[in-house]
């Protein structure tokens, strides 16, 4: 029996306030795959993200449909045990005084640190410190994440959405504020995940973010899907310049693509 896709979008258009900020896309994720979806800011990347993810809901048109492993209707809770997300809103919420074991032990429960009416078990607690182990940030466990610099933080909420074990990890411009030593090790953290068999979606506007395990790259500009297709193909000057709007160099070194 053939595997549902992880994610099929048909005809998906996504107003914010007054502004379409997707209009008509139609896109299918298959499960365990790697694909990266670039464009400029204000494109609609960060938007289809949270299309996916249930934050931004499509008009109701004709022909128009989301539906994740083949279901179109889900308990967001639910959801987040196939789909794990990485994101600045979330990083955002997370950064306060709360440890780095407890924002990761936190994604069993979709909440923001451990609450009182929370039943925490040796399991979830067995889990979480294998998941920081994993990630190499075991020694962060009590270090409030405020004081935690970005690179680190950003392992925390990696470690938050890895707790479900999902099929999938969702990473929204994952590189923002991070310096280049927290850089490299974020892709050396997702290429060893990617390694392991868990789905990669990443959205960025950085091409040095585009790990050498994600084959498909997507295009997008203006709301709109431009190109889908082959990293090998898709990656050239002349489509960067269009995408992007301005004069581009391009070159690639170590399975990574570089533009300036």
């Amino acid at each position: 029996m053939p595997q549902l896709p992880l994610i099929e979008l048909r005809k998906v258009t996504v107003a914010r306030g007054e502004n379409i900020a997707l209009r008509d896309i139609s896109l299918t994720i298959g499960s365990g795959e790697h694909v990266a979806i670039l464009g400029p800011n204000g494109c609609g990347k960060s938007t289809l993200i949270k299309t996916i993810t249930r934050e931004c809901y499509p008009l109701a048109q004709p022909g128009s449909s989301v539906s994740i492993l083949g279901q179109s209707t889900w308990n967001v809770f639910d959801l987040r045990n196939f789909l794990g997300i990485v994101s600045n809103d979330l990083m955002t919420q997370c950064t306060r005084e709360i440890t780095g074991f407890d924002i990761v032990l936190s994604g069993f429960f979709s909440s923001i640190g451990i609450w009182p009416n929370h039943q925490v078990t040796d399991e979830m607690r067995a889990k979480a410190a294998h998941v920081l182990g994993l990630l190499e940030v075991l020694h962060l466990s009590e270090k409030p994440v405020d004081e935690m610099s970005s690179g680190e933080a950003r392992r925390m909420m990696i470690g938050r959405a890895l707790v479900h074990d999902p099929q999938a990890l969702l990473l929204d411009e994952p590189s923002t504020s991070l310096d280049l030593s927290a850089q490299r090790d974020l892709r050396d953290t997702v290429r060893q995940l990617a390694q392991s068999g868990i789905g990669i979606l990443l959205v960025t506007h950085h091409l040095s973010d585009i790990i050498p395990e994600i084959e498909r790259v997507i295009l997008m500009r203006e709301g709109q899907i431009v190109a889908d297709g082959p990293k090998s193909e898709l990656l050239n000057p002349d489509a960067l310049r269009e995408l992007f709007g301005v004069e581009v160099q391009l070159i690639r070194h170590d399975g990574y693509y570089h533009l300036w």
